[in-house]
């Protein structure tokens, strides 16, 4: 099973251009808000049309602006799951999941019983709760029997402790899935957990996917630092082998692995800055503290007169610190020295 898809579409002054290849597997594609996801998800669905190109799933064409190829969505089997979920007003839980299947098509008993909506087949949308409005969406999704399963940020409207529950329950009824699975999200933990490679939407554009351990271990660019939730993004210059400049902080600081020549940013995760003195040990006045409740987020200013030429640091360094392991939580105010980590040091294009 694989999903190929090289095609245009611009929308007022946005325009997507995207070009990925995705094989039996899970993809997360994580980006800001108005990147281009839930806008490419709609025209490999058929919803919108591309403007140029071609897309294809498993050596079926179903579309090509040069052929004049565009299947109706109905026919693409693919099987898509919205934010908003799409339910249709009007009918029942069992019609809507009908509604979905192809004419002569299975039992829609069968999972009426597997997503565990016994007793609630005669209700309507607005009779159900969101979770059960979930459950119904999939089921009609998957009614279609699809060859690629499309999903756009489907927990979003969920509150924290329904979203795991439905997530999982999900997860458990892709995972027999045998095909592509594509999954549109803003949240780094969700896309970690169902996924098994992750993209970057940027600005219209799709990065090639990479294994999701390597991309929040060592994200190589700045959008993928931020969208898996690093909060120290500083520019930096390679000035040794394993040492980059950074300006902000007016030092220079060494790293566990040699820089890249088109380093051009250090990354640092606020977990990583660890209190008192060790490598890159740097002299910080605390601007504020962020209470949590299990741990609390420093507020840090990097001082000086700093040990190279260069302007004072003027930018905040995030630090997580727990609080029950930490024997005295710093106040605002106070100045305290911090180390970073070589081998935590981020080099980013």
């Amino acid at each position: 099973m694989t999903l190929k898809a090289a095609f245009t579409k611009k929308m007022g002054s946005f325009e997507l251009d995207a070009n990925i290849e995705f094989g039996n597997e899970t993809v997360a594609i994580l980006g800001a808000s108005g990147s281009g996801k839930s806008m490419m998800l709609k025209c490999i669905a058929g919803m919108l049309k591309p403007d140029s190109g071609t897309i294809e799933v498993d050596g079926r064409m179903l579309f090509d602006s040069v052929a004049g190829i565009n299947v109706p969505p109905r026919e693409r089997g693919v099987g898509m799951l919205f934010q908003s979920y799409a339910l249709f007003p009007n009918m029942t839980v069992v019609q809507n999941i009908t509604a979905g299947m192809r004419p002569g098509g299975g039992d829609a008993s069968r999972l009426v019983g597997l997503f565990r909506l016994e007793g609630l087949e005669k209700k309507y949308p607005r009779q159900l709760s969101g979770g059960q409005q979930q459950r119904v969406a999939t089921a009609r999704m998957l009614a279609s029997e699809p060859r690629l399963i499309l999903l756009d940020e489907p927990f979003s409207a969920l509150d924290s402790h329904l979203k795991w529950s439905i997530e999982r329950e999900i997860a458990e009824r892709l995972s027999d899935f045998a095909g592509t699975t594509v999954l549109v999200s803003h949240n780094r933990d969700e896309a970690y957990r169902m996924s098994d490679r992750i993209a970057i939407m940027d600005s219209g554009r799709c990065s090639a996917p990479t294994d999701k351990h390597e991309f929040f271990e060592n994200p190589r660019t700045v959008p993928a630092a931020v969208l898996s939730g690093c909060k120290n993004i500083m520019k930096a210059s390679k000035s040794g082998e394993r040492e980059v400049f950074v300006e902000e902080w007016g030092r220079h600081v060494e790293t566990a692995s040699d820089v890249p020549r088109d380093t051009g940013y250090l990354g640092v995760r606020s977990h990583a800055v660890s209190l008192g003195e060790g490598d890159n040990t740097m002299r910080c006045t605390v601007r504020d503290v962020i209470e949590g409740p299990f741990e609390h987020t420093l507020m840090l200013t990097v001082d000086g007169p700093p040990p190279c030429e260069g302007r004072l640091g003027t930018s905040v360094l995030y630090a997580d610190v727990d609080r029950r392991g930490c024997k005295h939580m710093p106040g605002k105010g106070d100045s305290i020295d911090v180390s970073i980590p070589k081998a935590s040091i981020l080099l980013l294009a």
